[in-house]
C-alpha cells in the first residue's frame, strides 16, 4: 500500500502538497480559502472544511504531515499575525481531526537541511527541478507556497524512519 507525505505552507496564501512514498508529486494545491467580509473589508480566510475534504481520502495512508512553523515577523500588524496564527491552528486541527500525524518545523531548519537559500525563487526553482513534469505548478511568483509545501513534504519524508 502506498503511503503519503504532506507538506503545508499555512495561511490563506499558502498551499498543500502530497508526495507518494517514492517522492513523486501526487498533488499540489493552493490552500482552500473563502472570501469573507471582516470589518467591512473583503478578506481571504482558510476554510477548514474544504481542507478536510481535500485530505480525507488520503488521510488513512499518510505517514506524516509537515507544517511550516510560523511566528510573528517584524513589520507585520497584530491583526494580520493573529489571522496567520489562526490559519496555522486550523491546519493543525484539521490534521488532528483526520488522525494525520503532524510535525512542525521552522522555515530556517527545513531550508537549511535541503540546502536552499531563504528566497522564495529558490524554492520554486528547486521544486521545478525535482518535478519537471509538474514545473508549471511552480512557474508564477505567487506559486512559492506550492513550492514550499512540496519541499516541506520532501523534508518530512527525509526525516521519517
Amino acid at each position: 500500500m502506498t503511503t503519503y507525505y504532506i507538506g503545508v505552507d499555512p495561511g490563506a496564501g499558502g498551499a498543500v502538497a502530497i508526495l507518494n512514498d517514492v517522492g513523486g508529486l501526487v498533488q499540489v494545491f493552493d490552500m482552500p480559502s473563502l472570501q469573507m467580509t471582516v470589518a467591512g473589508k473583503a478578506k481571504r480566510r482558510v476554510s477548514p472544511e474544504m481542507l478536510a475534504a481535500e485530505l480525507r481520502l488520503v488521510a488513512p495512508q499518510v505517514n506524516v504531515a509537515c507544517v511550516e512553523q510560523v511566528s510573528a515577523m517584524p513589520g507585520q500588524g497584530v491583526s494580520s499575525m493573529f489571522t496567520f496564527g489562526q490559519a496555522y491552528g486550523m491546519v493543525l486541527g484539521v490534521l488532528a481531526g483526520l488522525y494525520i500525524p503532524a510535525r512542525t518545523v521552522p522555515p530556517a531548519k527545513w531550508k537549511r537541511d535541503l540546502k536552499l537559500n531563504t528566497g522564495k525563487d529558490a524554492a520554486r526553482a528547486e521544486a521545478a527541478r525535482r518535478w519537471p513534469a509538474q514545473a508549471g505548478e511552480f512557474r508564477r511568483v505567487k506559486d512559492d507556497g506550492r513550492a514550499e509545501a512540496a519541499l516541506l513534504a520532501v523534508w518530512a519524508m527525509s526525516k521519517s524512519p
